[in-house]
């Protein structure tokens, strides 16, 4: 059974500019393979969530640079999991970006329609967002500055984990199991 513990968008914007010019050592950096945007990201989302999903056909956690779920490095991976989760960790939903509030995500798209970067909303007033991100260090950087045909934004509506049964984690702790929950996946 799964509660709503809610999402802590304070908490994913701080850890977002704390961690702008620089890397956390607990997290692998992908930059030079791929790009460390979604990485990034995903790490904003855990420091205001603070539950991790661990189901092998749709998951979203990070254990070590070898034993993570797609959709902690990948943008496209990212958006379905948080478009779809009915399960613990964070869930979202795409709105205009008119609708976008701190610790949301903006998603950028290429002439081709592939999404190519990720960024934490880390500031969203009067009409200007601004973001902070990696692969291409930004630091409460205007959306306007950027280069894309398209952008979609993510609403983080909430963040849910199983019930006293669960192994839902303090923020900062790691299971050591790539499975830590037998009913998940």
């Amino acid at each position: 059974m799964l509660r709503e513990q809610g999402y802590n968008r304070c908490a994913a914007v701080c850890y977002a500019c704390e961690w702008a010019y620089s890397r956390n050592e607990k997290f692998y950096d992908f930059e030079n393979i791929g790009g460390d945007c979604a990485n990034f990201v995903s790490q904003c989302l855990l420091a205001g969530c603070c539950v991790m999903n661990f189901s092998k056909t749709n998951g979203w956690y990070y254990l070590d640079t070898n034993t993570r779920a797609p959709a902690w490095t990948s943008i496209r991976y990212m958006y379905d999991f948080l478009t779809t989760n009915t399960g613990p960790g964070p869930y979202a939903k795409e709105v205009p970006l008119s609708q976008l509030e701190i610790g949301d995500i903006v998603q950028l798209a290429n002439e081709e329609g592939v999404y190519y970067h990720t960024a934490l909303v880390t500031c969203a007033s009067h009409g200007k967002i601004l973001v902070t991100a990696h692969s291409s260090n930004a630091y409460m950087r205007p959306l306007s500055t950027y280069s894309f045909s398209a952008v979609r934004g993510l609403h983080i509506l909430g963040c849910r984990q199983r019930t006293k049964a669960d192994r839902a984690l303090p923020c900062g702790e790691a299971e050591t199991e790539a499975n830590p929950d037998p009913d998940v996946g």
